[in-house]
């Protein structure tokens, strides 16, 4: 039996489809987060962080302020460049 093989997308999200991408996965850095699970929330937050980027100033104000204040305020003092 081979491993199982992750599924790529033909197409980069876009739109509202980013928007929902982006919160999924900061929220989901805030479950491992507080759940101390410490290694696995960098890596959650660093791929929410890649997409977040990637939104224009239209679309990131869609995302949820609690978020958005997460993944640039807070969670930058435990997973900043410093670190």
């Amino acid at each position: 039996m081979s491993p199982a093989k992750k599924k790529t997308s033909a197409a980069p999200l876009t739109g509202a489809a980013l928007v929902k991408e982006v919160s999924r996965r900061i929220r989901a850095a805030r479950v491992l987060w507080d759940a101390h699970q410490n290694s696995a929330c960098r890596g959650e937050r660093q791929k929410a962080m890649e997409l977040y980027e990637t939104l224009t100033p239209e679309e990131r104000k869609k995302v949820p302020q609690v978020l958005r204040l997460w993944l640039r305020y807070r969670s930058e003092k435990y997973f900043g460049d410093h670190r």
